[in-house]
């Protein structure tokens, strides 16, 4: 039997402006708050503006308790002022209604962009 992976990789590329987080395998709600202190950090150390890139591509299951931790995120990139969000899922059955939520739990409201596929969204942005 083969053990499952999971995690969220929470990243930046401090030239580009960007933190990436990617769901990988069967995220649970205690991955997701296990990652808010590195969310925090890193989003500490990019300015204002930012652009926030979600991977959803490795991702196997997404625990249907993990929204309160999402919307605690979204709120925390809130804080940290994020002018972009750009979305990767391939797969339209695990968008749990991020564009719903984007709605009441980003306040500045940053630009939205959904993508099929990291290639697209490295086109949208420049890289």
């Amino acid at each position: 039997m083969q053990t499952m992976q999971f995690m969220i990789l929470i990243t930046t590329n401090k030239p580009k402006q960007i933190l990436l987080l990617t769901f990988i395998g069967h995220v649970r709600p205690e991955e997701i708050a296990n990652g808010r202190t590195d969310l925090d950090t890193l989003s500490r150390e990019l300015s204002s503006g930012f652009t926030l890139l979600t991977d959803l591509s490795p991702l196997e299951i997404l625990d249907k308790n993990c929204l309160p931790e999402i919307v605690k995120s979204m709120e925390l990139c809130d804080q940290r002022e994020v002018g972009l969000v750009v979305r990767v899922i391939p797969d339209p059955t695990k968008d749990i209604g991020f564009n719903i939520l984007s709605m009441f739990h980003y306040s500045r409201r940053p630009r939205f962009i959904t993508c099929k596929s990291m290639d697209e969204a490295a086109k949208v942005l420049e890289l």
